[in-house]
Parts: structure tokens; C-alpha cells; sequence
């Protein structure tokens, strides 16, 4: 274990340049999936214990200080404050304000609001102090801490409970299936249980709890004992994914034009499910329940959206360059017009079984200069790769970083023995927020 922790202290400086962490600052933790302590409650009412209330749907700040029995006599002194109207009037569902009341009077009359206190923003906590007709502000800085997180596991039964029991955010794993890797592997039949997956995110953490996760720097997902790396990088001032050598995980077209669906028949002769007859299959099908969406496979110009005979609700789509493609069988179109240019992974319609189908299926076909293609076979063009400076910037980056991860990984599965196929570690470097932050 100690092992482990040193080499995981190598990890992450590979991205100094993305994430710029002081050196003073680095502090790296190799954690087990332990329970996180309770901490006890913070009074910053001077000993008087807090009643907070989370805002529901439909409530205003009138209404709680009537059901908590605060004179509005006693609100209008507390709104009069330097921005407090503007931040109590404009409650959103799931804010939480804190209110400390005194001790019940001698005569049995309900206790006195002593204070009030609510977030301003993300760092600063307001807290309104009332005496008499007096009221005294004081405002908390809260600040924000950032985790440079590196969380490495194996699949197990699932990589959706696996990668959330140990930290991820549901976003960041729909990050890695439905945008980095869905390109190079298929998350419902290439990944099994002995696959494991390595992921750089920032988190940013306030006084302790995980506010936010942000994005993806980096991630290695290993399917079928090949391993698939992914970087965050900026070109031309946008974010893109690109692999160990620069070139764009994004292909020009992606493999399938739906998700969580199943190949129900493959590009070739075959007997008509309807006709009964022999005859060629020129396109593939993805069984699926009807109103599943339907994307588009790449950029391109809708070159057709109508009723097209035996295929029913169709959808043509000119990639330029000779490529085009066709989906058929929709019950319905996306929000799409003929001649309207799109973009990759646009929802041009949604699973049917229009035309001749014998139930909800897409019928996919692949073109090149109007000859049908098998899109599960054809090799895709390849996108324009990091070149000149900016391969250069990508490899100081993000080379080293590559190179730690394995090493990382290959220590821990082959020291730590997996258990149950749900082995996972986790390192991180903590940073104050306010740190300068650089862009990849």
C-alpha cells in the first residue's frame, strides 16, 4: 500500500500544465471505501443551534417566517439590509437558510429571532444578528478547495455502480460511454467485468462536501486487455478528446446512430422478414423500443425528412464528400427541416416500425458516392490530427501523465489483488480555489 501511495503521488503532476497545483499544496491519499465521519454540527449563532429550512417549490420567504411565527415586522428589518432583499426575494427550490431563536420568554411567549443567516454565492455566508431593532451583518468566507481526483477500478457487475459507489458523478460516466470512447468501444458488448477504467476529474469540495465535479482531463478505459486513453485539450479555443498520439477521439461518423440497442440484422443477403423473399440487406438493423432516439451519425445537411414507401418515416443525411446515410422506419422526426445543416449526434427521430417492419427497429444504411457500405466493416475517414505547435503542447501535457497512469495501474493489479472484480483507488491533489487555473 505504501508503494501504491507513492507511485499515485506521481500521477497527477502530468497535468501542471491543465490544472497549475501549487507545490506547497500537493497532498496525495490512497482511501479505502470507508464511511465518511459524521461532523458535528457548526453554530456560528454564538451557541444558539440553527433550524435550517430548505426551500420548496412555491415558497417565499413570507410564507416561511409565517409558518415559523417571525413577526414580518422582524423580516422587513432583515431585508433592509445591503443586498439581502435581492438574495432572499428570489429563492430557488433546495436553498437552505439557517434561523437561531432565543430562549421562550418567562411569560410563555414564543422565542425571538436572533439570527438569520443565508449563502452568498459559493464563498461567502451572510449572518444577520438581531438586537432589539438593531441588525448587525457579518459575512463567513467559505473557501472553495480543488481536488485534482484520479479513480481507477475495475467494471465488476456494472460500470455505472462501480464508478458511483466510488465518487464519480452519474455526468462523468455518461461523459466517458456517450461522448470519449463511444467512437472506439461499445459499452454494451465490448466491456466485461474484468475491464477496468482509470479517470482524472476536478472536484471542487467546500468545507469538506463535494459541491461539483467538473470535467474529464483524462481517462484510460481498458476493454478486452486494449487499452483506449483519452485527454482533454484545447484547439482553436474549443475542448476535444484526442488519444495518446493527437488525434481526435471524435471520428467523422460515429458506429452506432442509437444507444442501448441491439444489432437484430446484419448488412448481406438474407429473406425478407416481410416479403419472404431472398434479397440484400443493403443497411443494418438496431432493435429497440419504440420512441428511442435516433442520431445523427455525423455533420452534415438534411438531405431528406418524409415518407419514402416500404422504408416509411425516413431520414436522408449528405455528409459531404460522397458519404450519406439513411434511417427509416421512425415513428417521428427531431426537431429537424429539410436542408437544415446539423451536427454529429443531433436526435433527427425516434424508433418506429413505419413502412414494411414487423416491429420497432432503425433500419440504418451507409453510402459512398451512392454504393451501400457495411457500416460495422467500412473504415471511417479519419479527422484532422494535432499538428506543428499544438502536438507539441499536447505532448508535454499530457505524455507524462499517460505514462504515470499505467504504471499506477499496473501496480495496483498486479499487487492488490481484485476483489469480487470491484477493486478501485483513488488518489488526489487539494488546491485552494483561488489558485490560478490554466485551460486543457
Amino acid at each position: 500500500m505504501a508503494t501504491a501511495g507513492a507511485l499515485l503521488l506521481a500521477i497527477v503532476p502530468g497535468f501542471n500544465t491543465a490544472v497549475d497545483v501549487p507545490q506547497s499544496a500537493r497532498l496525495t491519499t490512497l482511501s479505502l471505501a470507508l464511511p465518511a465521519p459524521e461532523l458535528p454540527a457548526r453554530s456560528e449563532a454564538r451557541g444558539d443551534d440553527w433550524m435550517l429550512v430548505q426551500v420548496e417549490k412555491g415558497q417565499t420567504l413570507g410564507s416561511i417566517f409565517d409558518e415559523l411565527g417571525v413577526p414580518a415586522t422582524t423580516m422587513h428589518a432583515l431585508l433592509a439590509q445591503p443586498g439581502a432583499r435581492q438574495a432572499l426575494t428570489r429563492l430557488r427550490p433546495g436553498t437552505e437558510i439557517g434561523f437561531a431563536f432565543g430562549a421562550p420568554t418567562a411569560d410563555g411567549r414564543p422565542a425571538a429571532l436572533k439570527a438569520l443567516r443565508y449563502d452568498r454565492g459559493e464563498t461567502e455566508r451572510v449572518l444577520l444578528a438581531l438586537a432589539g431593532d438593531t441588525v448587525t451583518e457579518t459575512v463567513v468566507e467559505r473557501p472553495l478547495e480543488v481536488r485534482t481526483t484520479v479513480v481507477s477500478g475495475q467494471v465488476g457487475r456494472s460500470l455505472f455502480h462501480t464508478a458511483r459507489k466510488h465518487g464519480l458523478s452519474g455526468s462523468t460516466i455518461n461523459t466517458l460511454t456517450d461522448e470519449i470512447f463511444k467512437y472506439d468501444i461499445d459499452f454494451n458488448t465490448d466491456v466485461t467485468q474484468n475491464d477496468r477504467f482509470s479517470v482524472v476529474v476536478e472536484q471542487v469540495y467546500r468545507e469538506g462536501e463535494l459541491l461539483r465535479t467538473g470535467e474529464v482531463l483524462a481517462a484510460v478505459f481498458t476493454a478486452k486487455g486494449k487499452p483506449y486513453a483519452a485527454f482533454r485539450f484545447e484547439r482553436d479555443g474549443k475542448a476535444e478528446y484526442f488519444n495518446a498520439d493527437g488525434r481526435p477521439l471524435k471520428k467523422s461518423f460515429i458506429r452506432m446512430p442509437i444507444q442501448y440497442a441491439r444489432l437484430s440484422s446484419k448488412f448481406g443477403s438474407r429473406r425478407h422478414p416481410v416479403r419472404g423473399t431472398m434479397r440484400m440487406h443493403k443497411g443494418v438493423d438496431y432493435a429497440a423500443g419504440t420512441g428511442t432516439p435516433i442520431m445523427a451519425a455525423g455533420d452534415a445537411r438534411v438531405a431528406f425528412k418524409g415518407w419514402k414507401g416500404g422504408y416509411g418515416n425516413t431520414v436522408i443525411l449528405d455528409h459531404g464528400r460522397g458519404y450519406t446515410t439513411l434511417y427509416a422506419h421512425m415513428s417521428g422526426f427531431g426537431n429537424i427541416r429539410q436542408g437544415q445543416r446539423i451536427g454529429q449526434g443531433t436526435v433527427i427521430g425516434r424508433v418506429g416500425s413505419t413502412g414494411l417492419s414487423t416491429g420497432p427497429h432503425l433500419h440504418y444504411e451507409f453510402r459512398i458516392n451512392g454504393v451501400h457500405r457495411n457500416p460495422l466493416q467500412h473504415t471511417m475517414p479519419e479527422p484532422e490530427p494535432l499538428k506543428g505547435t499544438a502536438l507539441a503542447a499536447f505532448r508535454a501535457q499530457t505524455g507524462p501523465a499517460l505514462a504515470r497512469i499505467r504504471t499506477v495501474e499496473d501496480l495496483i493489479y498486479a499487487q492488490v489483488p481484485a476483489e469480487r472484480g470491484d477493486d478501485t483507488r483513488v488518489a488526489d491533489v487539494r488546491r485552494d480555489a483561488t489558485a490560478g487555473r490554466g485551460r486543457g
